[in-house]
């Protein structure tokens, strides 16, 4: 096929038929991240010209879903897990077991592929930050935030978002 050539990589590039021959022959894995961490993490990398995270949320607020940034964008948005039927749904935070279990189903050696992740700090701290961040918010802030990721938290397992709550 001459798609297997072309410099593209965004399917909507693509007519139908491509795309299903694509999405047919290839090992889809997707790496999800709950929507609030997205944020925090954003925050901290300094892609938010904003002096607090309060002010960097309601920048992202403002903006909504139209032109707004793929670091925040909601994950449905970007990756139409609806209409594409992923193979793998792996959640950050659990990088080490799920990654070894793909390495390990593709036939490859998994201690000399896989980096030494601590999973277990990265989800205590994460859940700090986000203790601390999600303090900082306005209870309106609070309330949009779980509205615009309303579609995320439905369609990944982020009961412990809390943007969930």
């Amino acid at each position: 096929h001459h798609w297997r050539h072309t410099k593209e990589t965004q399917l909507s590039k693509f007519n139908q038929t491509e795309i299903e021959a694509m999405l047919g022959s290839y090992t889809k894995v997707l790496f999800v991240r709950d929507p609030f961490q997205r944020l925090i993490a954003t925050f901290l990398q300094g892609m938010g010209s904003s002096p607090s995270f309060s002010s960097f949320v309601q920048d992202v607020l403002d903006s909504g879903t139209h032109n707004t940034s793929v670091a925040w964008k909601p994950l449905v948005n970007l990756c139409r897990p609806c209409l594409v039927q992923y193979d793998y749904v792996v959640m950050f935070g659990f990088h080490r077991e799920e990654l070894g279990h793909l390495l390990r189903r593709a036939g490859l050696p998994v201690d000399s592929l896989l980096p030494k992740f601590t999973d277990a700090q990265v989800l205590w701290t994460y859940r700090w930050l986000s203790e601390q961040m999600f303090s900082e918010l306005s209870v309106q802030q609070k309330k949009q935030l779980s509205r615009l990721y309303r579609w995320d938290l439905a369609a990944f397992p982020f009961s412990r978002s809390f943007l969930a709550d």
